[in-house]
């Protein structure tokens, strides 16, 4: 999200308070805020969903069309992308490709 940046901190604090009740909710794996290193002004959310479904629960939620009405206070329209991942790969796999170094 492109924040306008006299409503920056408000915007932040929404995001802030959203971040331990998106956690509690089911299925939620992870719920993260980060701001732009190089311009405070932009920001991301991540959020990680054990199932499509918990997923699809969280968007019909009160707490998503929070986030969906901070666009009032954005400079530019929010992106939002759903990511779909149906397989991941861990320290096994960096552990496996080292080994074939020569």
């Amino acid at each position: 999200m492109n924040v306008c940046p006299e409503k920056r901190k408000e915007v932040m604090q929404t995001l802030l308070s959203m971040i331990e009740p998106t956690r509690q909710e089911k299925g939620c794996l992870g719920y993260h805020v980060f701001q732009n290193t190089e311009d405070e002004n932009y920001v991301s959310i991540i959020g990680e969903w054990e199932t499509r479904e918990d997923l699809e629960q969280h968007v019909r939620s009160d707490r998503f069309g929070i986030l969906l009405g901070t666009k009032s206070l954005l400079k530019e329209k929010k992106r939002i992308q759903i990511y779909t991942i149906s397989h991941s790969e861990g320290m096994e796999t960096v552990n496996t490709v080292r080994d074939k170094r020569t």
